[in-house]
């Protein structure tokens, strides 16, 4: 498997990870976000929902503010210390104006380099030829990210945030995807996967509520070892990568 996967590229300093609901990022990427923390990049977290529908037994009013806390806490382990939730409605989230609104402003508040998304694709892929319709709201906030990176550099596309104080930012080169059907880089977290297990330990509330067994060791070992195999390391975190602007 050598050769399947490059190294993420390093020539950058701040990132700023867009997703729909609380856990998104721990299942899939905060073991590489604990690398680049203890490297000294920083990061930040955009959580669109609360994630409020997301624990069947449990009432929203309850579980969003449950989920917001846990999520927190999570971020903190992994050295992210800047956690937004803009505290949409959980599940009924559509790609659209608002929400290209609603994540231009953030951008240009944060001014990142890189922007780090869920899979915003239709279905995404469990094992060879087995493909899986993905979230709605995945899909939404993944679209949106995308269009607001390019949104944020124009002042003429939401020119209410000009009045607000926000200029332009067009600082964003590339957009990377966790659970992405097309990886094409990774980063190496063999050192720092225990971190990321921790951090996902940290949503108790939401895991206790899935009724059923869950692991999160052998949840995340299991998801890194095929990308760390193909880096030549033990554990990995596969990403795909989308420019914004073109030549």
């Amino acid at each position: 498997m050598s050769g399947w996967l490059a190294a993420m590229p390093d020539d950058w300093q701040r990132l700023l990870a867009v997703v729909a609901h609380p856990d998104d990022l721990e299942y899939g990427a905060a073991s590489a976000i604990a690398r680049w923390t203890a490297a000294g990049k920083w990061v930040g977290y955009v959580i669109v929902t609360d994630g409020e529908a997301g624990i069947d037994g449990m009432h929203p009013s309850v579980a969003g503010p449950v989920r917001e806390h846990e999520q927190r806490t999570s971020a903190a382990i992994v050295g992210v210390d800047e956690v937004v939730f803009l505290h949409r409605a959980d599940g009924t989230l559509e790609h659209g104006l608002e929400l290209r609104r609603l994540l231009a402003r953030e951008i240009r508040r944060h001014r990142p380099d890189v922007l780090l998304v869920a899979n915003y694709d239709l279905t995404y892929s469990m094992a060879p030829g087995e493909h899986v319709v993905n979230q709605a709201d995945h899909r939404a906030v993944g679209l949106a990210a995308l269009d607001g990176a390019r949104d944020a550099g124009n002042r003429w596309i939401f020119p209410e945030l000009v009045d607000e104080g926000l200029q332009p930012w067009s600082g964003v080169s590339d957009v990377y995807v966790m659970g992405s059907n097309d990886p094409l880089h990774a980063v190496d977290v063999t050192d720092t996967l225990p971190i990321g297990v921790k951090s996902l330990q940290a949503h108790a509330t939401y895991l206790d509520g899935l009724g059923r067994e869950f692991d999160p060791d052998a949840f995340l070992r299991r998801m890194t070892a095929a990308p760390g195999a193909a880096i030549g390391t033990d554990h990995a975190v596969a990403l795909g990568r989308v420019r914004v602007h073109g030549v």
